[in-house]
């Protein structure tokens, strides 16, 4: 009997002992929520260097094609003969 009361008194401690106070609660919320904010600023930035690249992607395709409009001899060859006349 002893040991049964001795264990039961064990158990409701280590319950006890376990549940959180509403001020721990609390913190982790607020931890919670700071570590959220952070995801979401870089998540942001994320987006936003892509947006970036996209950009510098595009004009920099823009500019090659004007340059390849700009050449007169695009698709066609040169022999040795005709350079040295």
């Amino acid at each position: 009997m002893k040991k049964f009361l001795f264990l039961a008194l064990a158990a409701g401690s280590l319950s006890f002992t376990a549940c959180d106070s509403k001020k721990e609660d609390a913190m982790e919320a607020q931890g919670d929520a700071i570590k959220d904010a952070g995801e979401a600023k870089a998540d942001a930035m994320e987006n936003k260097a892509d947006a970036v690249r996209d950009s510098a992607d595009a004009k920099g395709e823009a500019v090659g094609d004007q340059a390849d409009k700009m050449d007169p001899a695009a698709g066609t060859t040169t022999t040795t003969t005709e350079v040295k006349k």
